[in-house]
């Protein structure tokens, strides 16, 4: 095991996992990596062997089938999955926050009903809260639940959905009208079933394709367009009662999620660290290694420092919220210093590989296009940096 990025006090199960994870890491994912994302082709075989691992269930309770293991753990793997492939990690990201959603808030029905099924990967999920016009404003949805009797009719347009058509069950915030003072307290998040695929996979509720991405290839983001779509109000996570407390349980969703996407900028960036090391040690330049010369070597040092930062902060996060403290202030901190340091020592890993890095041929290339798309996933930098600001102006309040 290298050097860089690891983590003390971790059980022997947890070695364990990580271990399997990036052994398969390096044998079924790096060397297909390229050609599939260049083809932009779903990983059916990679996907296949991470259900046989239990994966899709790895934090879900072993009462319903998963393995019960932390978020910690679930991290971490991330992480591993990154440093092979940031799509596959995608896969099973949002599928992790819904499980997490329905873990937390969701009704004993929707827990035995749909769990079990989740932990094998037989059901996967979605997560859906942003809109064409909306961005980090989500106050701003217009996505609307209206009741009709003891069911709930939904009419709008979301945006952004990692899985969006082989997901089984959607997590979808909407607003309700609850009669609350405040916007956030009339939201709602309804579990949508439907079937994987394109086009109409539930009365009303259509997938119309995948939207063309400069990265994050093979896996699917999508739209999803609400047409009359009608459920009952046993469909609303954790049951008729917790209608209204949509965002907020959203956003304990999107803490995690922010933990997620610090794993994955921590791969991304250990892989664009060993691309660079190895071919700074391999071309030669004026009669030495690329490695020899101060200014490479000091960009070597500089990168390994940031992994070490920010693997550093998104451990920190996560135990905080395995511990069942707040952590939104830790999580975005992991998720500003992670993402910014990715794209940072990416693009150095970039410079070291010259006029090649240029190249379809060199897998820097695609962690070129990839680390972008981390800088804005979970919430901007800017976004981070007002949860930041306020949750330190809290506590430290004159």
């Amino acid at each position: 095991m290298a050097r860089l990025a690891q983590t003390p006090g971790l059980t022997d199960v947890q070695q364990s996992i990580l271990e399997t994870v990036r052994d398969f890491a390096d044998k079924e994912i790096i060397p297909h990596a390229q050609r599939l994302e260049h083809a932009d082709e779903y990983p059916t075989d990679i996907l296949d062997g991470m259900r046989e691992m239990g994966l899709f269930g790895l934090t879900i309770d072993e009462e319903y089938g998963g393995l019960g293991e932390s978020l910690l753990t679930y991290a971490l793997v991330v992480e591993q999955l990154s440093r092979g492939w940031m799509s596959i990690s995608g896969i099973v990201n949002t599928h992790f926050i819904v499980a997490y959603l329905i873990s937390q808030h969701g009704s004993a029905e929707q827990k035995a009903r749909l769990l079990p099924k989740m932990a094998t990967g037989e059901v996967r999920g979605a997560f859906s809260m942003s809109e064409p016009e909306t961005g980090s404003d989500v106050s701003a949805i217009k996505s609307r639940a209206v009741r009709d009797g003891d069911r709930y009719v939904l009419n709008g347009q979301k945006m952004w959905l990692t899985n969006g058509a082989y997901s089984s069950v959607v997590a979808t915030l909407v607003k309700t009208d609850t009669g609350a003072e405040s916007v956030y307290g009339n939201m709602s998040t309804f579990l949508l079933e439907k079937e994987p695929g394109f086009g109409e996979t539930a009365p009303g509720l259509t997938i119309p394709g995948k939207i063309e991405k400069m990265g994050y290839k093979g896996v699917e983001t999508t739209e999803m367009v609400l047409d009359g779509v009608t459920v009952p109000d046993s469909a609303i996570l954790g049951g008729a009662d917790q209608v209204g407390r949509g965002f907020y349980q959203m956003m304990d969703g999107i803490e995690v999620g922010r933990v997620n996407v610090a794993a994955r900028a921590c791969g991304i960036s250990i892989r664009a660290f060993e691309l660079a090391v190895s071919y700074a040690q391999q071309r030669k330049t004026f009669g030495q290694p690329l490695a020899k010369h101060q200014a490479i070597a000091f960009k070597l040092a500089e990168m390994g420092t940031k992994i070490e930062a920010a693997h550093a902060l998104m451990v920190n996060a996560a135990r905080l919220k395995d511990a069942g403290q707040r952590n939104d202030v830790e999580a975005g901190m992991a998720k500003l210093l992670a993402s910014e340091y990715c794209a940072e020592v990416v693009q150095e890993a970039f410079r070291i590989h010259g006029g090649y890095g240029y190249s379809k041929e060199y897998e820097i290339e695609r962690l070129m296009r990839e680390a972008p798309f981390l800088l804005i996933g979970e919430g901007t930098s800017e976004i981070q940096k007002t949860i930041i600001s306020r949750g330190l102006l809290k506590e430290y309040k004159l």
